[in-house]
C-alpha cells in the first residue's frame, strides 16, 4: 500500500483506494468496457443527472451498485482521488482543513491531539481522513474521529463487546456487526485524559 513518509506527513493511503483501483483494473475484462468506455458511454447515451445515470447504469447494463454510483461520479468529474493514490494523498489535508473549519474549527487541536496518541501508539498505525471522519487504522479500523457540529468529537473504539465503564459510551456497534463499537464524546483537550489514552490503547491492541 502506498504510503506516505512520517517525517513529512501523517497521512496513508484509506484501504479503500486500493479495492478502487483493483476494480477499475479488472473492469474492462469484466465488462467488456474500460473505466474511459464507461465514462465516454455515460456523456453520449446516459441520462442527464447523476442519480439516473446510477439507475441506468445498474438496469441498462447490468452493473452493481457500486461500480455504478463510481461511473456516475466519475462522469462529473468528482471522485477521482478515490481510485488515485497520489490524488488521495493530496486530498486527504483538504478533507481534514474541510471538516475543521467554520464552526468546528475549534475543535482542530483536539483532533490534533488525539492524532499525535495514536501515532505514538505504533510505527503500523495508519490515518486514513474520509469527508467526514478520520479513520485511524493497523490492521483495521481501531479508532475514529468523528466531529459533531461545533461541540465536541466523538472519538470511536472497536472495542467488541467491553462492557463500558467510565466516560465510555456502547453505541450499539459490535450487535450491528460494526467495528465502531464505543464512543467517548470529547469537548476540551483535557478530555483527553489518561483514560482516552487507556482506551486507545486497548482498541489498538485488540486489532494485533
Amino acid at each position: 500500500m502506498t504510503r506516505l513518509k512520517r517525517a513529512t506527513a501523517s497521512y496513508s493511503v484509506h484501504p479503500s483506494v486500493a479495492m478502487k483501483q483493483a476494480w477499475i483494473a479488472g473492469l474492462a475484462g469484466k465488462t467488456g468496457r474500460a473505466l474511459e468506455e464507461w465514462i465516454e458511454l455515460v456523456h453520449e447515451d446516459g441520462p442527464d443527472s447523476e442519480r439516473e445515470r446510477r439507475a441506468w447504469l445498474k438496469s441498462e447494463h447490468g452493473l452493481g451498485t457500486n461500480g455504478a454510483w463510481w461511473i456516475a461520479e466519475l462522469a462529473e468529474g468528482r471522485g477521482a482521488e478515490d481510485g488515485d493514490p497520489t490524488a488521495y494523498l493530496k486530498a486527504a489535508g483538504g478533507y481534514v482543513a474541510s471538516m475543521f473549519s467554520g464552526k468546528t474549527s475549534a475543535l482542530r487541536p483536539i483532533c490534533d491531539k488525539i492524532l499525535e496518541l495514536c501515532m505514538a501508539l505504533g510505527d503500523d498505525v495508519r490515518i486514513c481522513p474520509c469527508k467526514t471522519v478520520v479513520p485511524l487504522y493497523r490492521k483495521h479500523v481501531f479508532a475514529e474521529i468523528k466531529p459533531v457540529g461545533g461541540v465536541r468529537i466523538d472519538l470511536g473504539f472497536a472495542l467488541q463487546d467491553m462492557e463500558p465503564t467510565g466516560r465510555l459510551i456502547d453505541t450499539g456497534g459490535f450487535a450491528k456487526k460494526d467495528r465502531i463499537s464505543h464512543v467517548v464524546p470529547i469537548r476540551t483537550l483535557t478530555d483527553v485524559n489518561a483514560e482516552v489514552k487507556r482506551w486507545l490503547r486497548w482498541a489498538y491492541d485488540l486489532d494485533a
